[in-house]
């Protein structure tokens, strides 16, 4: 059986290299909107796919921190939970970090292009907008490791294997920057919140998209850098080639972020040796609904 064939099917695959330091088998009740991939030596995960909608940066944020506040409670109470794993496009946005420096803008912040929203996510300022892939990993590094670099390296290694392995795309790590790179281009960009050991924010990957909006801000504040696409990368004939994958250049948007999704999944089970449990998309509105009830 061919487990991607299905969209609704995902592996996880032993990985060697980010080998979570702590697994533990515990229980977990199905519900009627849930998809299981049972392993009961891997801790599972939740995966919200809503990566072909816009959803506004304001509504995933209180996602985030509503599923935050419950995942403390919980813990509080010592009580075991699967991790959460949000993945989607946003609508155009400029969002900061909680301690970004606003000379990073090339606009006035009372006059702004687009919406922009000061959070507490580590980094400077960045752009979400459309065909571009955004992954809000809620995870309880308890059982994982209690480590915030390996935390940002396991997330880089979940792009760089991504691009490598659905792209052909040599991707790599550059020395004193967080994120992903191709080259002097940036691919990937990181930024994370960690409260009593639960993470929120997370990574976002351009697959196809506008780069102009960049052109108002300098990206995570790196000077002389460019930011980059996976697009673009492909379009290019002398990209960097190093990895072998079944790939046609000339595969339309759509098809490109649907790829670049099902594979940042695979990979994202792989590194952090997780089992994925696929949720229906609005079962994400209905958790918000039920929390807000509680």
């Amino acid at each position: 059986m061919n487990l991607l064939a299905n969209p609704i099917w995902y592996s996880a695959l032993l990985c060697t290299n980010f080998t979570s330091s702590r697994t533990r088998k515990y229980y977990y009740r199905a519900s009627v909107s849930s998809v299981l991939i049972t392993d009961e030596s891997k801790r599972r995960c939740e995966c919200y796919d809503l990566h072909d909608e816009l959803v506004p940066y304001a509504k995933s944020w209180s996602w985030q921190k509503d599923i935050v506040k419950e995942r403390k409670e919980l813990i509080a109470n010592d009580e075991d939970f699967s991790d959460t794993l949000i993945i989607l496009q946003h609508d155009p946005v400029y969002t900061l970090g909680t301690g970004s420096s606003e000379d990073f803008l090339r606009f006035n912040v009372n006059n702004a292009p687009l919406d922009i929203y000061r959070t507490e996510r580590g980094g400077e300022v960045t752009y979400h907008g459309p065909g571009q892939l955004v992954m809000y990993p809620i995870l309880n590094l308890r059982y994982h490791r209690m480590d915030l670099h390996w935390y940002l390296r396991a997330l880089e290694e979940v792009v760089i294997r991504t691009l490598c392995s659905t792209f052909s795309i040599k991707a790599s790590r550059t020395e004193g920057l967080t994120g992903v790179w191709v080259g002097d281009k940036k691919l990937a960009a990181i930024g994370i919140k960690v409260s009593q050991w639960v993470t929120y924010h997370g990574l976002a990957l351009n697959v196809t998209t506008d780069l102009s909006p960049f052109n108002q801000i300098v990206p995570c504040g790196i000077q002389n850098h460019q930011v980059g696409t996976v697009k673009g990368l492909l379009s290019n004939p002398v990209m960097p080639i190093g990895c072998e994958a079944d790939m046609d250049h000339h595969t339309n948007d759509s098809k490109l972020i649907d790829m670049a999704c099902k594979s940042l999944i695979k990979e994202f089970s792989e590194v952090f040796q997780i089992e994925i449990c696929l949720k229906r998309p609005n079962a994400l509105w209905q958790l918000q609904g039920e929390m807000q009830q509680v």
